[in-house]
């Protein structure tokens, strides 16, 4: 049966002011986000070591105003900005002391987590001073842990978020690839390398999973970081810093501002 022009015009207004009624939902939960308070957790990678400008009162954890949080709250001025973020940081430790902020009013929240739970600083003080095999060895251990024990502990963090957040927004932000490879480098060799991005793949993958398992999205910054790795030439990551090795293996701040900011933006 053809439909009268009258109903297929009133179908199609239907329609268009359907779509623009979601969209403007869409809008206003995006601006509420960004003005509500907003707390940001996690370990090194979102509090900003290897960033410098590390605020004083945040003492060891080394909270950086060059951090993508800070930078993240300086632009958009969020009706209140905690910034629980911590060098070191594990998921129990997330758990035990970064989850205070959280509330039912908290609207949005970042976290990196998981990579010193899989033993990061190990591996890669393993492979700067051991052999291809130790390092081999001690990635393929980490990597194992990555599959068995690794996603529990995320869901535990994530599902504590929840709880505690129940309408934020969450945001879990990844890692980079730390080596460019198929160039020529000083340093770790190309097995070593190539081992430490594959383990680094395949932390993303967890994380990502675990993140999209709780209806959280996921910041995948490797893209971003693209051409800007170590062996890059235009690196946005420390390489071993001997002056200050806890800063090795983290980002400058050009990968704060240029890496894990846009992708924040791209996802908050």
């Amino acid at each position: 049966m053809r439909r009268s022009p009258l109903v297929v015009l009133v179908s199609s207004l239907l329609l268009a002011v359907g779509t623009a009624l979601t969209g403007a939902a869409t809008a206003q939960a995006s601006d509420l986000a960004a003005t509500g308070p907003y707390a940001a957790l996690g370990d090194s990678y979102s509090s900003g070591v290897g960033a410098g400008s590390y605020i004083g009162s945040s003492g060891d954890c080394k909270r950086s105003t060059k951090a993508y949080p800070y930078l993240w709250a300086a632009a958009n001025s969020p009706s209140r900005f905690d910034f629980t973020a911590c060098s070191g940081a594990r998921t129990g430790d997330v758990l035990s002391g970064q989850l205070g902020p959280l509330s039912s009013a908290t609207t949005l929240v970042s976290i990196s987590v998981g990579g010193n739970d899989a033993g990061f600083a190990d591996v890669m003080t393993t492979c700067v001073t051991q052999s291809d095999s130790t390092c081999l060895s001690r990635v393929n251990t980490a990597r194992a842990y990555v599959d068995s024990t690794l996603p529990g502990k995320l869901d535990s963090v994530y599902s504590a978020i929840r709880s505690k957040a129940p309408n934020a927004r969450v945001v879990v932000l990844g890692y980079p690839r730390f080596y460019k490879l198929g160039t020529t480098c000083l340093g770790l060799s190309e097995t070593k390398r190539k081992a430490i991005n594959d383990a680094s793949d395949q932390l993303n993958s967890t994380i990502g999973k675990r993140a999209a398992n709780h209806g959280f999205a996921f910041g995948d910054v490797r893209g971003a970081f693209t051409g800007h790795e170590i062996c890059s030439g235009s690196s946005w990551l420390h390489s071993v810093n001997w002056l200050n090795i806890g800063e090795s293996y983290h980002p400058k701040a050009p990968g704060q501002s240029g890496g894990y900011l846009p992708v924040f933006n791209a996802n908050d």
